[in-house]
């Protein structure tokens, strides 16, 4: 064999073991990337009813409770099915653009199953509060992830974001809450000086007794970032008290009252004011001051989700005079 066939048989095997290589590099790295597409595609969601495999980018999720419904929304997710709500039926007015033409499977504590395995949905968000009995029948239609509470908006956005494989835009939503508590933790001691940290009660008026809800309640938690405070007779560990008779009424007792109720129910308005008469209720701080403000029920208590908790908190901005950041 001459030098130059010796060259060009050399060169033409170094050719062979370059193009072989480059097979095998590319093999590799599209295992490496399927491995890891695949490790992003399944989930393991832990939630309080256990754990649940969630596979891709659910796109037909069904939501359970009004803080879910509210969550999906904001996250960018129109889900296929939502249980009507509480008041203002059949959907909140702040969702109806957003869930015009989304089917209803029925009330929160009552959806109908045989609707939601209609929708094949892809992910179904419960809670246990509402569906511990029912999350059996749920997790056979689809897989099935169920928040302990329907009022942790939080939890649920972190959890919804997991399961639904929009981490990115969950965290970009709770930063932005953040950011918002932190400004108002700022400008609000400015605003009162020494009468901050205010000491607050949030009051709910039915039918047939008045309520207290406390600091881990859906406005109680939001007013606890906020730095208001509560009375030191307020139990612990509980989201609401019931008061069956007014001479609980003293139990009642702080600065100043945020009052949400159902305006549109005679029941519920002559209620408010036979307990609003009584003379105990005129003993209390935030009566004889003057500190009696009614709120808007589904902002602070009805909407469960994200997008409310930032409706109450502008409406708390807008109370004390400040303007929202958003």
């Amino acid at each position: 064999m001459t030098l130059m066939m010796f060259r060009s048989q050399r060169y033409s095997d170094f050719s062979i073991s370059l193009q072989l290589s480059r097979k095998l590099l590319l093999g590799f790295l599209f295992m490496v990337t399927a491995i890891q597409e695949a490790s992003a595609e399944q989930r393991i969601v832990e939630h309080s009813m256990g754990s649940t495999k969630v596979s891709g980018t659910p796109v037909k999720v069904v939501t359970l409770f009004q803080g879910a419904t509210d969550t999906a929304v904001a996250l960018g997710v129109i889900p296929v099915g939502v249980v009507d709500s509480w008041v203002q039926q059949p959907t909140y007015k702040y969702l109806r653009k957003d869930l015009a033409d989304v089917p209803h499977v029925g009330l929160e504590s009552q959806p109908n199953l045989e609707v939601i395995a209609g929708l094949q949905p892809d992910l179904i968000v419960a809670s246990k509060r509402r569906h511990e009995k029912i999350y059996g029948h749920l997790s056979q239609i689809a897989p099935t992830i169920a928040l302990e509470t329907v009022f942790d908006f939080k939890d649920t956005v972190a959890m919804m974001g997991l399961a639904m494989n929009r981490q990115q835009q969950a965290n970009a939503l709770l930063q932005s809450w953040k950011n918002r508590v932190a400004d108002f933790q700022q400008r609000i001691p400015q605003k009162l000086g020494e009468q901050w940290p205010l000491e607050v009660a949030v009051l709910n008026f039915r039918a047939d007794h008045a309520r207290i809800y406390l600091k881990d309640s859906f406005a109680g938690s939001i007013l606890n970032d906020l730095g208001f405070i509560r009375p030191a007779n307020h139990p612990q560990g509980q989201w609401v008290v019931k008061l069956s008779t007014k001479e609980s009424i003293p139990t009642m007792n702080a600065d100043v009252f945020f009052v949400f109720m159902t305006e549109d129910d005679p029941a519920v308005k002559r209620n408010y004011l036979q307990w609003t008469n009584h003379p105990l209720w005129k003993s209390l701080d935030a009566a004889r001051n003057h500190q009696v403000f009614q709120v808007d029920e589904v902002a602070w208590n009805m909407s469960g989700g994200i997008m409310g908790a930032n409706q109450m908190l502008d409406q708390v901005y807008e109370h004390f005079g400040l303007n929202p950041v958003m």
